[in-house]
C-alpha cells in the first residue's frame, strides 16, 4: 500500500469513527475534517489513480459526511452494523494490495534493468493465422549496477506488461485488479550503468511458468541480479497471460489445441520446443551488440556460454535447452515437468533440481518420474535440493499480491508458510554457488551454501546400481 492509501484510509476510518460514535460532537468540525477528507481523496486519485480497493473507503467518507438522523433504536443498530460492515470491507480489501510490496534484494549489488522487444524474422508466430506474423520475444535484463541512479532521473519501468491495456483476465485475476501494478516498486534503475569487473559479467536466461508474466519473477530475478548476475527473464507472447509486443499491441494467452486433443500434454509438448527456441533466440541476440542497449554493449557480459533457468513449465524448456545448444552450460529446473522425450535424454552438462516441498506441492508422478529419470541420465553432476515449508509458487511475487494476513491464511490453505521473501533468499544463494562453476570458473560449495539453510534438503545425485538417490546434507 502506498502511503496516499495508507493516508486515505486512516482518515476515512478516522471520519467513520466519528460519524458512528459521537455523531453530535462539535458538528462544523465534523463537517470540516469531511471536506478535508474528500480533499485527501482527491489527492489520492490524482497521485495514484483509481483502483477498485478504494470504493468502500470513498463510500465511507460519504456515508460520513450524513448529519445525525433521529431514528429507532433499531434503525440505529441497524446503520451502525452497515457501517461497520463497510468500514471492514475498507480494511480488507486490501488483502489485495493495490500496490503490492516486494522486498528489496540483497545481494552485494544494486540492480538495473532494461526491456528488449525483439523479432525473429526467422520464424513465423504459431500462436496466430496471419502468415505474415513473425515470433516476438520479449526479454527483460536486470544486472548489477554499481550505484543507483538520481531518483527520478529515468522514469521506472513498468512492473507489468500492459498497464492500463491489461486483458479481461490475467492467469487468474482479473485484469482491473493489476490496473496500478505498474506502480510496484521492483527496486531496479532503468538503463543504469553496469557494474564494473575485470571479467564479462555472467549470464543466466529465464524461462516463467506456464502462462506467468516474467513480471513475477521480478524478486527472485533481482536477488539474483544482485548476487552479481545479468538474469534475462522471458516473456513468450501468446503463452504468456499479458505481454506487450515490438508494435505496442498487447496480447494474452492463446492456446493452439488441435483438432481432437483432449489434453494439453501434447501441447505442451510443442510450445516446449517453441521455449527452446525463444531461449536459443535470445542467447543469439545477446552475442550481437547492435541488439543490445548501451549499458550491455561492449564485450561486457558474456553470452559465449549461458546457464538456462526455469520456473515450473519454464523447467522443462531449460533442461531442453541444456540439451540442445551448446552454449547452454548448466541448466536449473525449479518445480518443473519435463513433456515429451525430454526425461529420456542424457544431460552432459551441470544440472540442478530444485524444488518446493513434495508435501505441500503434491509433485505428480509425472514430475516425479520424468526428474528421476533425467537424473539418472545425468553424466555430468547433478544436484537436487528440496526447501521445505515452501510450496511452488513461493519462488514467484504471487504471494506478495496479498498483503500479509492475507499471506498468512493463504498458507493455512495451501501450504508455503517459509514465505516467499525467504524462499527466494534461499532459492537466489542456492542458485549462484550452482552457477559460480560453470559459468565463472569460480570454485563454489552447493551443500555448504544450502546447510545455512534451516529446512533445505538434498545434494548430489549419486548414481547407484538400485537407482539414483542423493545425500541430504543434513
Amino acid at each position: 500500500m502506498l502511503i496516499p492509501d495508507l493516508l486515505l484510509l486512516a482518515a476515512v476510518l478516522a471520519l467513520a469513527a466519528w460519524r458512528l460514535f459521537a455523531p453530535s460532537w462539535r458538528p462544523g468540525l465534523r463537517l470540516a475534517a469531511i471536506s478535508l477528507g474528500v480533499l485527501a481523496a482527491a489527492a489520492q486519485w490524482t497521485l495514484c489513480g483509481f483502483t477498485w480497493q478504494d470504493v468502500p473507503a470513498y463510500l465511507l467518507l460519504a456515508l460520513g459526511a450524513l448529519p445525525p438522523v433521529r431514528t429507532g433504536a433499531a434503525l440505529r443498530r441497524l446503520g451502525r452494523l452497515g457501517f461497520v460492515s463497510i468500514g471492514a470491507a475498507a480494511i480488507g480489501v486490501w488483502t489485495l494490495p493495490a500496490v503490492p510490496a516486494l522486498p528489496p534484494p540483497d545481494g552485494r549489488y544494486a540492480v538495473g534493468t532494461q526491456v528488449y522487444r525483439w523479432t525473429d524474422a526467422a520464424r513465423d508466430e504459431p500462436h496466430t493465422d496471419d502468415s505474415t506474423d513473425r515470433r516476438s520475444v520479449i526479454a527483460q535484463a536486470w544486472y548489477p549496477t554499481a550505484h543507483r541512479e538520481h531518483p527520478g532521473a529515468i522514469a521506472p519501468l513498468a512492473y507489468i506488461d500492459g498497464v492500463g491495456r491489461m486483458p479481461s483476465q490475467v492467469s487468474v485475476m482479473p485484469g482491473f485488479m493489476l490496473r496500478r501494478y505498474g506502480q510496484i516498486d521492483t527496486h531496479a534503475q532503468p538503463l543504469a550503468s553496469l557494474a564494473p569487473s575485470d571479467q564479462p559479467w555472467p549470464v543466466v536466461i529465464f524461462s516463467p511458468g506456464y502462462g506467468a508474466p516474467r513480471a513475477v519473477y521480478t524478486g527472485l530475478a533481482t536477488q539474483l541480479a544482485s548476487r552479481g548476475f545479468v538474469v534475462v527473464v522471458l516473456d513468450h507472447p501468446y503463452e504468456s497471460a499479458v505481454t506487450q509486443l515490438p508494435d505496442g499491441r498487447v496480447v494474452g494467452t492463446q492456446e493452439m489445441l488441435l483438432p481432437g486433443e483432449r489434453d494439453r500434454i501434447s501441447y505442451m509438448t510443442r510450445q516446449q520446443i517453441v521455449r527452446v527456441a525463444d531461449m536459443r533466440f535470445v542467447i543469439d541476440q545477446l552475442a550481437h551488440p547492435d541488439a543490445l542497449s548501451p549499458p550491455l554493449r561492449g564485450g561486457r557480459i558474456d553470452a559465449s556460454k549461458v546457464a538456462a533457468i526455469g520456473h515450473s513449465f519454464g523447467g522443462a524448456a531449460s533442461i531442453a535447452a541444456l540439451s540442445e545448444d551448446a552454449r547452454v552450460v548448466a541448466a536449473v529446473n525449479i518445480d518443473g515437468t519435463p513433456y515429451g522425450d525430454l526425461p529420456d535424454r542424457t544431460l552432459t552438462r551441470p544440472f540442478l533440481l530444485l524444488q518446493s516441498d513434495r508435501a505441500e506441492t503434491h509433485h505428480s508422478d509425472f514430475f516425479i518420474k520424468g526428474n528421476g529419470k533425467l537424473l539418472a541420465h545425468t553424466t555430468a553432476p547433478g544436484l537436487r535440493y528440496e526447501i521445505k515449508r515452501a510450496n511452488h509458487y513461493s519462488f514467484t511475487d504471487a504471494p506478495f499480491f496479498f498483503a500479509a494476513p492475507g499471506r498468512w491464511l493463504l498458507a493455512q490453505v495451501m501450504g508455503g508458510g517459509r514465505g516467499p521473501a525467504a524462499t527466494q533468499q534461499a532459492a537466489a544463494d542456492i542458485l549462484a554457488a550452482f552457477l559460480a562453476g560453470p559459468l565463472t570458473g569460480a570454485a563454489a560449495d552447493v551443500a555448504a551454501t544450502a546447510a545455512r539453510y534451516p529446512e533445505v534438503v538434498g545434494g548430489a545425485v549419486e548414481h547407484t546400481t538400485a537407482g539414483v538417490v542423493w545425500t541430504p546434507h543434513h
